[in-house]
């Protein structure tokens, strides 16, 4: 008998699961919410001008590459891909411009730049980031999370100290200009939480930044949704958009159909990529795993306030990714962690893929994608959104020297409120959970439920963590449990 999956959702974890369950056999329906696969990876066309809503840094390649060998196949069968130099580039200050270059050349001229001495410094930093990178990889990271225990091994023992010590003790110790501190620690950002609250294991972090690089698939990240989706069908999965799960039928502690907007579909095998406390509300209270308490104490990762913008002219003094770091990091992240609220003088990044890619806006125009991170569960108006809008154009026009508010043609915005109409997003957050060490592995929300025993789960907020690469490995987790499972019939009947 060919077992039923059914798959919740359509973001990188959910097809993920999906090929892999296709490839061992299973007959696998995708449901979607949104009009679009990809989950927070969607896109938006408008008037010309096309931009991801999600996701939009391509980094650590070799994850994206070992998941299509898996299937035979490889990226460049799905879409183009090529390397950005300069990776990105920031304003340290209105008048501090670095491009971060893509050679380990470039980078080392860079350290030595604002402190003599530091490339070998920095050497020596890598090749540590580089053993953690393999280890964090190929060993840890491909845990399900099902014991503290499954992390001991003699090389994590050796790296023991990595996990006490914070990445920010680890970077401030060897490097003392303020902004290589900078370059060090905001590649944290993408984990969630702040440099002195995650461990020092993750400087892997800095290994895929500055040696692995920053990527770039032609017509943007979506194109690696499109890519996943016609690998899933290709498999046989079939994806149903339009289409919101309501609720569960289940007996004797099994899943046997998902009630959708659509109709009832029936189910074997239930892999929810959704929203993990939203999954959870579908059920009754005694079959949930967590309760409403549980998730309230959680550290969450950031939530995000975006601007879309089009201008009918081309930009100087900016790169394809642009970080504006000229305010302070301690006091933007203490917005959002320690005292929730909207920040005063915020940090905020700009994505220009028209810089790179002609295709993405009408000729001679630009196409912006400009986030601020911002605190999950506060309060989300239009009027708080056009005052950060305001904040962030006037220190974009003074810094860069463009005049940009009267060439802006079009201009969309999204936030926490879109985030929990969307996808519900639990307080609306963006990034799932914050990568502590009390929110690794075992300590994040299991992949499996633990009373129904044919529903599991996959994506930011349970194993390995947020960001696209954990996304996709999350799918392959999940599977390879599911598959353990099928193999001792425990599905049977």
């Amino acid at each position: 008998m060919t077992l039923q999956a059914t798959v919740i959702g359509s973001g990188f974890s959910s097809l993920s699961a999906a090929c892999y369950l296709a490839q061992a056999g299973m007959d696998v329906t995708i449901l979607e919410k949104n009009e679009h696969p990809g989950g927070r990876a969607r896109q938006l066309r408008s008037e010309g001008f096309i931009f991801d809503i999600g996701p939009t840094w391509y980094w650590m390649p070799d994850i994206f590459e070992n998941f299509f060998a898996d299937f035979y196949r490889k990226p460049a069968d799905y879409y183009n891909l090529r390397r950005l130099d300069p990776s990105y580039s920031i304003y340290f200050s209105p008048t501090d411009f670095e491009p971060v270059p893509a050679s380990r050349e470039g980078i080392n001229q860079l350290f030595e730049k604002y402190q003599p001495g530091s490339s070998s410094v920095l050497q020596k930093f890598l090749e540590e980031a580089e053993m953690t990178y393999n280890l964090a990889v190929t060993q840890m990271a491909m845990k399900p999370g099902h014991s503290p225990f499954e992390f001991i091994s003699a090389q994590t023992i050796a790296h023991a100290p990595l996990f006490i010590q914070s990445l920010r003790q680890k970077v401030r110790a060897k490097f003392k200009h303020p902004y290589l501190i900078s370059l060090l620690e905001f590649p944290v950002l993408f984990l969630g939480a702040k440099p002195g609250d995650t461990p020092a294991f993750y400087n892997f972090m800095n290994y895929a930044d500055l040696v692995l690089g920053t990527w770039y698939p032609d017509g943007g990240m979506y194109t690696v949704v499109k890519g996943m989706v016609a690998l899933a069908e290709e498999l046989g999965v079939k994806l149903i958009t339009d289409c919101e799960v309501k609720s569960f039928n289940s007996d004797h502690q099994k899943i046997y159909e998902v009630n959708t907007s659509k109709g009832t579909y029936p189910a074997d095998i239930v892999v929810s990529g959704a929203d993990y406390h939203h999954t959870e509300s579908l059920l009754k209270g005694s079959d949930r795993n967590y309760s409403d308490a549980y998730w309230e104490k959680r550290t969450f990762a950031p939530s995000a306030l975006l601007f879309f913008v089009g201008l009918n002219k081309k930009l100087k003094n900016v790169h394809h990714h642009t970080l504006f770091f000229d305010t302070s990091f301690d006091e933007h992240a203490q917005s959002i962690y320690d005292r929730p609220e909207w920040p005063e003088d915020p940090l905020f990044y700009v994505n220009i893929p028209s810089i790179t890619d002609p295709d993405v806006a009408p000729v001679g125009h630009e196409c912006l994608t400009i986030l601020v991170p911002i605190a999950p569960g506060i309060a989300d108006t239009p009027e708080i959104r056009e005052v950060l809008f305001q904040k962030i154009m006037d220190r974009m026009e003074a810094i860069t020297g463009n005049e940009i508010r009267q060439h802006i043609v079009i201009k969309h915005s999204y936030c926490i409120n879109e985030f929990v109409e969307d996808y519900n997003a639990y307080k609306g957050n963006a990034y799932g959970m914050a990568n502590t060490l009390f929110q690794t592995g075992y300590f994040r929300p299991s992949i499996q439920n633990k009373k129904i025993r044919n529903l599991y789960y996959t994506g930011q907020l349970t194993v390995p963590g947020g960001g696209v690469p954990p996304a996709i490995m999350s799918g392959k987790i999940v599977s390879t449990e599911i598959l353990k499972k099928v193999r001792s019939y425990e599905f049977a009947g």
